[in-house]
């Protein structure tokens, strides 16, 4: 009787995971991140991305979205929680600006059908990875 009660709160414990779900990318999305990484080196993370950096922007999936800052440097975004829906193509990203015109780290983005005008999902910006061509 006690070995049931273990493994009943044993399986409890593990569909309570916290784990992060797999991202998933097709195939020409993986081909679309890496043509828009190649060739360029990571460097260290920032927490505000200027609202300049922000007009060119490519859905890699519900948890990537990278800027482009013309051909040498992109800033690969990282989404808290993954924006549900945005990855299908028929959605569009939408923050809002609180004393800054900047995005930065912790600010909320919701997932807009721009059809019906109506939110599909939410989530946060984790992180701004910039990756710049050498000798950019």
């Amino acid at each position: 009787m006690r070995a049931m009660s273990v493994l009943v709160v044993g399986a409890a414990l593990a569909s309570c995971s916290t784990a992060p779900e797999p991202v998933t990318r097709t195939p020409a999305k993986q081909a679309e991140f890496m043509q828009l990484v190649g060739g360029k080196i990571a460097q260290a993370p920032i927490s505000c991305l200027p609202h300049y950096y922000a007009n060119d922007m490519r859905v890699i999936d519900e948890n990537t979205v990278v800027f482009r800052n013309g051909s040498s440097r992109v800033y690969v975004a990282h989404l808290n929680g993954g924006c549900s829906g945005l990855g299908n193509g028929y959605t569009t990203l939408v923050t809002r600006q609180f004393g800054t015109a900047d995005l930065c780290t912790g600010q909320i983005a919701t997932v807009v059908d721009p059809a019906t005008h109506s939110m599909v999902g939410s989530c946060s910006f984790e992180s701004f990875q910039p990756f710049v061509r050498p000798g950019a």
